[in-house]
């Protein structure tokens, strides 16, 4: 695999039982890669290690006076130096070859589960470590796989070094034999020490990112309450921490590193002092001491790799583990479905609450619960974080459908729907039947101020539909980033359409323009709307009403306040004490001054003085 080809076509299925089982599964599946950097490596590491022996030969033809050797000697110089670039230029291109490829296979295995798993991914694992499995994690893990090959490389070649100074130069030869592996392995020790304050680093410096995060996210709230000095104390606070940790890391690796200069050259001090006094015995030539003197010396530019694959594996465990775990996440039910059928139509029921939506109609459901509707929201949609009894569309099962037939038939928008950055024409560009127009789905979602909004805040962009939105809307208001996205999810136009709370961030006028557009341009669609919004309630077919996880209450809404006192309860947030002064029986006749919120036009007119304000959460 090179660059050039990716993505991958299909990037295979990951062993995630743990960490260390998918750092092995990424290696097998790049031996390609892996040979070749193994090669080139080998050609580089081996023609440095060359180079002390045409030296050491240099020399000795030199007191020998030798002209033909000395010239033997610079030829042989002269291939090594040229095998020494070759090697070096293609190993790193093999390398950063592994590198990116591995990154890119399991960046594309994250993006396929995320895609699998849908809304339960962020109910399973916290959405911040999603984002740094698939950023900073991916790139350490890329390292230790590109970094195993050259590893075995530079450790082949030590092999080879000490196996030619045994031949070349028995005596010295035993020396450097014993003493390398000394000093590539001496730091060992010390690298399960400095991999825990490395992890302690990165936990406080991802605990200082998140609190960043959550103080820009909510600025403008902290500002309203006076709490932006107490949240900058906090993250003073949290940075220190990380400072002190990194200069406690620091430490440690400076010590490896301290080492892996020192050692090296006490070994090099004893080879030169047994050298000289085999040399002044006549035991051994200058030239052979020059020869074993630079070979000590030059190995131990290979050995730094055995200090680099311990910090790569120590530094991508604990990444591969994180990636491991979100890897390892499955549906509870079956992607590839068991039931090969056209897109089904027809009413939508859940057996777990009794809840039927009928076909072609506008259905309302009323929770009490907030968790409880997030819940149903995604069963209906075929996204249930629990295993139970499938939701039926016209009688059959959608986890029996393919996942992708049942995401097309039914789709949900749950009610903190996501703005991805791009321009309002990219957001607006999803899969849809292309039956419903952007500027049709942007007027029933009453985005006219939106569109303003998005014009002013762009430099270079006359047309709203050019104009940029930020990462997650962060520009716009709560209600804007709300309209947005129905907006989006009118223009997809689905067989049907699971909204929760789709106009909590708006104010009333707008909420009751928004359910007269939503009921003008579903019409003959199926679409079910979890809210407590009266607005809401009184344009639908039909009014749900769930109370303890079943059906209480099924009727108009007008109907419900007057006969079902829990149903009235929730929609007109009635206290326990209003509850029991009305006698919960019978809905109590509303004062003349007062519209009942089920009066319908009566609030409308009453609320039309009123200056229309909506909430920027």
């Amino acid at each position: 695999m090179q660059i050039q080809d990716l993505p991958y076509s299909d990037p295979g299925v990951p062993d995630a039982r743990s960490g260390p089982r998918l750092l092995w599964w990424l290696g097998r599946n790049q031996l390609g890669g892996q040979c070749r950097a193994l090669l080139w490596g080998m050609l580089h590491f081996t023609s440095v290690c060359a180079l002390p022996f045409c030296v050491g030969l240099a020399v000795q033809a030199a007191v020998d006076r030798s002209a033909g050797r000395l010239a033997l000697t610079g030829g042989l110089m002269l291939l090594c130096g040229t095998a020494t670039a070759v090697g070096d230029t293609f190993l790193h291109r093999a390398a950063v070859t592994n590198w990116i490829t591995a990154a890119a296979r399991l960046q594309q295995l994250l993006a396929r589960k995320a895609a699998h798993l849908g809304s339960a991914l962020t109910r399973r694992v916290a959405a911040g470590e999603v984002v740094t499995v698939s950023t900073g994690d991916v790139e350490k893990i890329g390292w230790f796989v590109e970094a195993v090959s050259r590893f075995t490389a530079a450790a082949l070649t030590v092999v080879v070094v000490c196996v030619a100074l045994l031949i070349y130069q028995p005596a010295l030869g035993v020396l450097v034999a014993v003493g390398l592996p000394v000093v590539a392995f001496a730091v060992l020790p010390l690298l399960p020490k400095a991999t825990s304050r490395a992890d302690v680093q990165r936990e406080k410096a991802g605990r200082a990112t998140e609190l960043a995060s959550d103080t820009v996210a909510g600025l403008r709230v902290l500002r309203g309450i006076g709490g932006e000095d107490l949240f900058l104390d906090r993250y003073r606070r949290a940075s220190q921490e990380v400072r002190h940790a990194a200069v406690r890391s620091a430490r440690m690796w400076s010590v490896i590193s301290a080492l892996q200069v020192l050692l090296p050259g006490l070994l090099l001090i004893v080879v030169v002092l047994r050298g000289v006094q085999l040399a002044r015995e006549g035991r051994i030539t200058v030239g052979e001491l020059v020869t074993v003197y630079s070979a000590v010396m030059i190995v131990n530019y290979p050995l730094r790799h055995f200090v680099e694959i311990a910090m790569a594996y120590s530094f991508s465990r604990p990444s591969a583990q994180r990636a491991a775990r979100v890897l390892s996440l499955e549906r509870l039910t079956d992607t590839e479905g068991s039931r090969a059928t056209e897109a089904p139509g027809g009413d939508l029921f859940d057996p777990a609450t009794g809840l039927r939506a009928p076909a072609h109609a506008f259905t309302a459901v009323v929770c009490g619960d907030p968790d409880m509707a997030g819940r149903l929201a995604d069963r209906l949609g075929g996204h249930a974080a629990e295993p139970g009894r499938s939701v039926l569309l016209g009688g059959v099962p959608l986890d029996e459908l393919p996942l992708d037939q049942a995401r097309t038939a039914v789709l949900v928008q749950d009610k903190d729907p996501v703005l991805l950055s791009g321009t309002l024409r990219e957001l607006l560009d999803v899969p849809a039947t292309g039956t419903v127009r952007a500027e049709d789905a942007l007027a029933a979602a009453q985005c006219a101020d939106v569109l303003d909004a998005l014009v002013q805040g762009s430099l270079d962009a006359s047309d709203p539909m050019d104009a940029r939105i930020t990462e997650r809307g962060r520009s716009l208001s709560g209600g804007q980033r709300q309209r947005l996205a129905l907006a989006r999810s009118l223009v997809a136009d689905p067989e049907v359409l699971v909204l929760d709370e789709p106009t909590s961030a708006v104010d009333s006028h707008t909420e009751a323009r928004i359910a007269d557009g939503l009921r003008r341009l579903r019409s003959g669609r199926t679409t079910v709307v979890l809210t407590s919004s009266p607005l809401l309630l009184d344009r639908a077919d039909e009014v749900v009403f769930l109370h303890e996880g079943a059906v209480a209450a099924t009727g108009k809404h007008r109907e419900l306040i007057g006969t079902a006192p829990r149903y009235r309860a929730v929609v007109t947030r009635e206290t326990e004490d209003e509850q029991r002064a009305s006698g919960d029986t019978a809905a109590p006749a509303p004062p003349r001054d007062r519209p009942h919120p089920s009066d319908g036009a009566p609030l409308l007119g009453a609320l039309e003085p009123l200056e229309e304000i909506e909430e920027s959460a």
